[in-house]
């Protein structure tokens, strides 16, 4: 029973319900991304670069027989998951970056100035000096 209550407890934490959170919102962003790159951004470009659809570039190193299918190299899968990633790790750069200035801003602020001496303390220190002499 031990065990389970500190599973519980670490799971419970605030830290990995944030990352938990983080991973999920990452992986539906990436979704979005893929589908962005995929379905708006690269059918332009094919047809700025003669109508060429990325999906279909793939250099076939053996063609297919009867028995077996053919063996491609898809190169145009991989520029577009480099496009994938090459915005996401823009986005999340950009996000770490607002997070830093952020960071700053909070150290940066001046601390309150210390509260001004009351009377009593005032006439406290001032006896206190005339004891050092």
């Amino acid at each position: 029973m031990g065990m389970l209550k500190e599973f519980k407890d670490f799971a419970m934490r605030g830290n990995v319900v944030d990352l938990a959170v983080a991973v999920i919102i990452g992986g539906a962003f990436g979704k979005i991304v893929s589908s962005f790159v995929t379905d708006i951004l690269m059918p332009p470009i094919g047809l700025l670069l003669g109508n060429v659809d990325f999906k279909d570039l793939k250099y076939i190193m053996q063609a297919a027989t009867e028995t077996k299918p053919a063996v491609t190299w898809n190169y145009g899968m991989f520029i577009q998951n480099v496009v994938d990633f090459l915005i996401i790790a823009f986005a999340i750069f950009m996000m770490v970056k607002a997070m830093k200035n952020m960071q700053k801003k909070k150290v940066e602020e001046p601390a309150p100035a210390p509260p001004e001496p009351t009377n009593e303390e005032k006439l406290l220190t001032e006896i206190r000096d005339l004891l050092k002499k």
